[in-house]
């Protein structure tokens, strides 16, 4: 059985990464990863927690020998369950491969959590990958494990140079949009302020229409009490 570990950092807020992480597939990097199909994908009763389960295809090329042993096939799936826990700020990634599961076994581990030294903008990312090869000799299960360290590693790297690619482009994605949502606030708000202009120009005519208005009322109302007295006077 051999061990991977890996670890890095990322800066972006973990809100950032765990809303780019649905999109990290198809990337320019990870050109192995094929397809990500949603088989399951379940909210708890607080809606606080949610678990997604996923089918990962995979085309890579393995060596002739690699072949042989699994089948002589270079497409390979994997399933992954993941859970993003919104009250512990988490998002854990477990995964195990489907094919050629009776010679080679690989369980996987991704943790994305807030830096614990920049919560607020930056997410602490750690791997761990638990490879064991089933062979009747020791020397081809060695040899199993270790090209699959290699390849385990050389996938991790492409993993992260996608990540990054792909959270750079969704980075500038959001910022336009946050432009666009900014200019059409500012466009409101001025919309806003020449309709309360409007308004009040259309109150303070009003208010003189209303004001003559009273004026007439009153010079008429006057006029037709004199007139009223001047008939009694007269009788």
């Amino acid at each position: 059985m051999r061990l991977f570990h890996n670890q890095h950092v990322f800066d972006y807020s973990w809100d950032y990464i765990t809303a780019a992480n649905w999109k990290k597939y198809p990337n320019e990097v990870s050109t192995h990863v094929v397809a990500v199909d949603v088989l399951r994908r379940e909210l708890d009763i607080s809606g606080k927690v949610l678990t997604s389960e996923r089918l990962i295809t995979c085309k890579q090329s393995v060596p002739q020998w690699v072949m042989m042993l699994v089948g002589g096939s270079n497409i390979s799936y994997v399933r992954e369950v993941s859970v993003v826990d919104l009250n512990e700020k988490s998002l854990i990634l477990r995964s195990c491969n489907l094919t050629g599961s009776s010679l080679l076994k690989v369980y996987e581990t991704v943790k994305y959590m807030p830096h614990p030294d920049d919560p607020q903008n930056r997410t602490l990312f750690k791997q761990e990958a638990q490879i064991t090869a089933y062979a009747t000799f020791t020397k081809v299960c060695n040899k199993i494990e270790e090209w699959s360290v290699n390849r385990f590693h050389e996938n991790a790297e492409k993993g992260k140079r996608g990540f990054d690619s792909v959270l750079k482009v969704l980075d500038e994605s959001w910022k336009q949009t946050d432009k666009i949502m900014d200019g059409l606030a500012e466009k409101v708000d001025e919309t806003v302020v020449d309709i309360k202009k409007t308004t009040d120009i259309l109150i303070k005519e009003t208010e003189k229409k209303s004001s003559k208005l009273a004026s007439y009322y009153q010079y008429f109302s006057n006029a037709f009490r004199r007139s009223n007295d001047m008939t009694r006077d007269g009788s």
